[in-house]
């Protein structure tokens, strides 16, 4: 496929999100930036249009209160939060907003609670197709710590965007409930609905790295509430270490997620602009995508026609990674004989694809999940003791062998 096609399905979504981002802020303008200080991304999670069977169950959201939970990466004194209505088709009304340190459950410390302001207002509408930023705020946010972000709605769209795999429980409550400390008898849900990241006013030492995925990403198979997906033990070795202590880990896997079609949410392709170069302070993009790919494949025949097509499609994103000056690390697929997307034409599939991506020359480095997961008295197979039962998704051990796999030289860098 040539890299025109690619290039053409790229324009679309760019073109609506800035068409659609009537936001109360750009993303990052002269103003944001104070005294050698920029915003950088802390905590982010990749929108869908929520499937029916993951929408918020009874009261639901609409005048009611969700209280959910989120484990950041770097710290800062300064924040802002984004929020999303890009999948829905109405309007989104938030009439509050309240941050606050997490305690246990659903429980916040009230002392932190800190209420958000849009524009210098408790609320906002969100259009349909449009995301917003709260403004600027003043909160003592710690590395690694879990932040309650507490949200009271007025009207609410009935397709509603957000992404069901957060693997972290949210409470819902009736009625106005923003000043609630514990949100007992709350219905539980582990799904997030609207909030898409948090900022952070950060040195220029500071960096955020973009994890771009589907499922394994996205933690599938992973604790829930246990914040122990790969991208999670990154981000505590990096801030465990002093060269990378700045430096934040965003996690924009979707589960079922493909690069060029089909699947679950929007292919990578496709929301490649928005969850990756619209993200602040970046300098690192992962990308561990494809496999959903393989798995849809019909027959050998086909399988040239897709290498040729994914490979493009890598080159691509690395191009418009580095037009930015983001450094793009391959991750190659991990082993899936046994499962349920075995077959032989697409194990050579994944043979070719996994070879490029190791190719030198292009991608700027190669984090070998594969080989780090294979078996090595089965060939082709994930350690038997590393996967969720499927010996397609990796389990709890699988996520800490993965997350400790990744080499943190190559996140060490001069900053200036």
């Amino acid at each position: 496929m040539k890299r025109e096609y690619f290039n053409s399905l790229l324009f679309i979504p760019l073109l609506l999100l800035v068409m659609g981002c009537k936001s109360n802020q750009s993303f990052t303008t002269g103003a944001d930036k104070l005294k050698n200080k920029e915003w950088v991304g802390t905590w982010a999670t990749a929108q869908q249009l929520v499937e029916p069977n993951n929408m918020p169950p009874a009261p639901g959201l609409t005048n009611n209160t969700i209280r959910q939970i989120v484990r950041v990466s770097i710290g800062g004194k300064k924040l802002r939060l984004r929020f999303s209505n890009i999948f829905s088709d109405e309007s989104t009304v938030i009439k509050s907003v309240s941050v606050a340190n997490a305690v246990e459950g659903s429980v916040i410390d009230s002392k932190s609670q800190k209420l958000l302001s849009f524009i210098g207002n408790s609320g906002i509408t969100m259009n349909p197709n449009q995301q917003i930023f709260s403004d600027n705020f003043d909160y003592d946010l710690k590395a690694g710590q879990l932040l309650a972000i507490t949200i009271h709605y007025g009207a609410t769209s009935k397709k509603t965007s957000g992404h069901p795999g957060s693997r972290t429980t949210s409470y819902i409550l009736q009625g106005d409930q923003i000043n609630n400390v514990d949100f007992s008898g709350a219905i539980k849900t582990d799904h997030w609905y609207s909030i898409m990241g948090i900022d952070v006013m950060a040195t220029k030492e500071s960096a955020s790295i973009v994890c771009l995925g589907n499922s394994i990403t996205d933690g599938r198979g992973s604790g829930t509430n246990r914040q122990n997906r790969w991208t999670d033990i990154l981000s505590s070795r990096l801030l465990a270490n002093d060269a990378t202590k700045n430096i934040g880990v965003l996690n924009l896997g979707i589960g079922g997620n493909c690069v060029l079609k089909g699947g679950l949410g929007p292919t990578a392709l496709n929301r490649f602009d928005r969850d990756v170069l619209s993200q602040q302070g970046v300098k690192w993009l992962m990308i561990l995508e494809g496999i959903n790919d393989i798995g849809s494949l019909k027959k050998a025949e086909d399988v040239p026609s897709l290498v040729k097509e994914m490979t493009d499609a890598y080159q691509l994103m690395i191009d418009k990674a580095h037009a930015k000056n983001i450094k793009v690390y391959g991750c190659t697929i991990l082993p899936f004989k046994k499962s349920f997307y075995d077959a032989p034409f697409k194990q050579d599939a994944r043979d070719q694809i996994n070879e490029w991506i190791r190719s030198k020359g292009n991608f700027d480095a190669v984090i070998d999940f594969d080989k780090v997961m294979v078996s090595q008295t089965e060939e082709k197979t994930i350690l038997s003791d590393m996967h969720d039962g499927d010996f397609l998704h990796p389990n709890e051990s699988g996520y800490l062998r993965m997350g400790e796999a990744v080499d943190l030289d190559l996140f060490k860098q001069d900053f200036k």
